[in-house]
């Protein structure tokens, strides 16, 4: 068990039932990082990982894990990031991992988990350098979180596309999931005096102005 396959085929083999071992997890997490820098899962490693568990990486899973580590930064995983989420999971292997992915998945049905992984979401995924998220990262992220959850999201990803708006800030993005689970589908519960960010006071007024096209 020398070379780095062996270690490979023992992570995919091992029984589900094993105890955790912290040194059999940072074994693991090194397969997916180079020898300049051992402590870093990046990029091509991730995309290593994700191939092995067999999951896409833009898959919402992968946002679970992540928010299950609290890694700061998407395509990253610090040693200390992947420990922290594994070692909560009781998961060193391959087959640990994969047998823990329905029951990442089913986190995101209770509502305030949810509400914990949409908002780590947000700093996850905007670039470090910039205070607020870039549209069109904004519109993939609410796609992965929403499009399959809200019934106006096709609508407001077109208001996004067609508006004046470049980035979306924090208050912005908590509002969006607040307005998508109070706000009835037909608007009759909008109030027009209420404290919603102007984002989404002109995504009504266009979500009206166009329904009253259709009509004519």
């Amino acid at each position: 068990m020398g070379d780095r396959s062996g270690v490979r085929r023992f992570s995919k083999t091992e029984d589900t039932s094993s105890p955790f071992n912290q040194k059999r997890c940072i074994t693991w997490f090194r397969e997916y990082t180079s020898p300049d820098d051992p402590d870093v899962l990046g990029p091509e490693g991730m995309e290593k990982f994700c191939e092995d568990i067999g999951v896409e990486p833009e898959n919402v899973v992968m946002l679970v894990l992540a928010w299950k580590m609290n890694a700061r930064q998407m395509g990253f995983f610090t040693q200390q990031e992947w420990l922290r989420g594994l070692m909560d999971l009781q998961c060193d292997s391959i087959s640990k991992v994969q047998s823990k992915l329905d029951y990442l998945r089913l986190l995101l049905n209770d509502q305030v988990t949810f509400k914990s992984i949409y908002r780590y979401a947000y700093d996850f995924a905007r670039d470090k350098d910039q205070r607020s998220m870039d549209i069109e990262t904004a519109k993939a992220m609410l796609q992965l979180l929403l499009g399959k959850h809200w019934t106006l999201f096709g609508q407001f990803n077109n208001f996004l596309e067609r508006s004046k708006y470049k980035v979306i800030n924090k208050d912005q993005w908590c509002n969006i999931l607040e307005f998508s689970r109070t706000i009835a589908n037909d608007l009759s519960n909008y109030d027009v005096d209420g404290a919603w960010p102007v984002m989404l006071d002109e995504f009504v007024e266009w979500l009206k102005a166009s329904k009253d096209v259709r009509r004519s």
